[in-house]
């Protein structure tokens, strides 16, 4: 299959069918902006910050960015149809506005106003429905697919935004971002409500909140997993990665839910504050958390009042037993009785996460989209429990790499957490994009390597994935268990700007089969 251009870029966001034109100038009295008009006051019908998704009647926002400016794409999103542009100062002087003679709105912070001015354009879609917004480092993808999947099984109408999928009243989309930027993320909140969604269950990313893409949204429901490092090649340290998680519990959401079994968590707390907890006192808790071979979980969900109800998740590991309760916690404070989000929880498997891959080998195979220090530790962990439940001399082999143009102070951390538990860490290539690939596997081979020999298992690096993941698998035993770590569900890898067709469940799956001689199954 030949490589492509990844879809992210290329691919325009669904807006609804039908918007009711809204005068500029009445844009611009609700964010403050100075109005520049040519002749007329336009009325606008659409919004995208994109030049190449222009379509007649939109307000074009021009902003300001790290390698260029959106006001140098102009003729591009007037030749389109714009009939306004968003900028700041810096646009407004660019000669490509400057001479163009079109309406501008000009703004000190114009991302910052985007999301609102999105949100009147599209009519104040969210205001119609019920949004549980999840944000976190670790598990958002898991609770808000424990949580439209508990919307649904108590009859409603549902959507779904994450870094999975986006999901309209059942029909599919691909997710661009965790969190769509603002227009489109308005936009899609108006085509779900044309399509009858009642409610919505969507992951926050901090991009989202420190670059706006949330504003405008009203939340139902704002809800907390966790925190670890991450991102930290975009916030300035853990304490401002914080800071943007934070912003969602800053009055956006009229219930809040927060896990509390870590500090960062704690902190969020306030009067009214919903609270989960594996160990503590909390709104919500766990109870009697028992582990069967398969490392599907059973437990006791204790709700308000002491209420106890009998609860079990497929996926291994404690921190899913957090994420389900997480769920329902956030459902319930949507309207949700607690029983419907249980009972389809207990049917629930999440694209990627701590995904069996199963072709009748004498070995466990998973794959999984931990990418992160924390999730990486947590999810080894889980599978040396799942091992040591089992009674078997069973060894854990994982294949890791790390994502390029990303924090690279985690890269030296992933090999550390791989190498202190795992018996065999194969370090190879994640999605390089514009970096160099040896490169990153070097600081991750460095990070492994400065584990003491006694406390690490064995470490190799094979740059090319496929064959690091047939590696692990030709090195496999029974009763070892696989782990195929960092990309989970996506099907893609990057490198020097190219996506090439890559889904680690399929390799996965072709490298068991071709050891055992496999034929004629497919990777359903």
């Amino acid at each position: 299959m030949s490589p492509v251009v990844s879809p992210k870029a290329a691919t325009a966001p669904p807006r609804p069918s039908h918007v009711e034109p809204v005068a500029l100038s009445e844009l611009a009295a609700l964010v403050d902006a100075r109005l520049e008009l040519s002749a007329q006051d336009p009325a606008i019908t659409g919004a995208t910050l994109r030049a190449q998704h222009v379509r007649p009647g939109d307000l074009f926002a021009a902003l300001p960015g790290a390698n260029a400016h959106g006001a140098d794409f102009a003729a591009q999103a007037l030749a389109a149809g714009a009939a306004a542009v968003l900028t700041d100062e810096a646009g407004a002087g660019r000669p490509a506005l400057r001479e163009a003679g079109i309406p501008l709105l000009v703004h000190d912070d114009p991302r910052g106003v985007l999301g609102a001015l999105a949100a009147r354009i599209y009519g104040d879609p969210s205001s119609k429905l019920a949004i549980v917004g999840v944000t976190g480092t670790s598990g958002k993808t898991t609770v808000t697919t424990m949580i439209e999947s508990g919307l649904r099984a108590a009859g409603h109408t549902t959507g779904l935004i994450g870094t999975v999928q986006t999901v309209i009243a059942g029909q599919r989309l691909d997710s661009a971002f965790t969190t769509p930027e603002a227009p489109d993320l308005q936009a899609l909140f108006a085509v779900m409500v044309e399509r009858g969604v009642t409610h919505v269950a969507m992951e926050v990313s901090s991009h989202a909140l420190a670059l706006g893409r949330a504003a405008g949204t009203r939340f139902a429901v704002g809800a907390f997993t966790n925190l670890s490092q991450d991102h930290l090649d975009f916030h300035a340290d853990m304490e401002d990665y914080f800071q943007a998680k934070a912003a969602l519990f800053d009055g956006r959401a009229a219930k809040e839910v927060v896990c509390v079994d870590n500090e960062w968590g704690r902190r969020l707390v306030k009067d009214g504050t919903i609270t989960v907890s594996l160990n503590e006192d909390a709104t919500w808790r766990a109870e009697g958390v028992t582990v069967a071979a398969s490392g599907a979980q059973s437990f006791a969900v204790v709700g308000p009042d002491d209420t106890k109800l009998d609860a079990v998740v497929r996926l291994p590991g404690i921190f899913n037993v957090s994420n389900a309760l997480l769920a329902v916690a956030c459902a319930h404070a949507a309207g949700i009785a607690a029983e419907d989000t249980i009972r389809a929880i207990g049917e629930l498997d999440v694209p990627g996460r701590m995904e069996r891959v199963n072709r009748g080998q004498d070995f466990v195979a998973l794959v999984d989209y931990s990418h992160k220090p924390a999730a990486v530790s947590a999810v080894l962990d889980t599978v040396r429990d799942q091992i040591d439940r089992a009674g078997n001399d069973g060894r854990v082999i994982v294949v890791l790499g790390c994502g390029g143009d990303r924090d690279r102070a985690k890269r030296p951390i992933m090999g550390e957490a791989a190498a202190r538990r795992a018996e065999l860490t194969v370090i190879t290539d994640d999605n390089p994009r514009g970096e160099e690939p040896a490169a990153i596997r070097a600081a991750m081979v460095e990070g492994a390597l400065a584990v003491p020999e006694d406390q690490r298992g064995e470490v190799v690096e094979i740059g090319d994935r496929r064959a690091a993941i047939q590696e692990a698998v030709r090195r496999a035993r029974p009763g070892d268990v696989v782990v195929v770590a960092g990309k989970g569900h996506e099907t893609g890898q990057e490198i020097a700007g190219v996506v090439h067709p890559f889904d680690d469940r399929h390799v996965l799956a072709d490298a068991i089969d071709e050891r055992f001689g496999i034929i004629g199954k497919d990777h359903a």
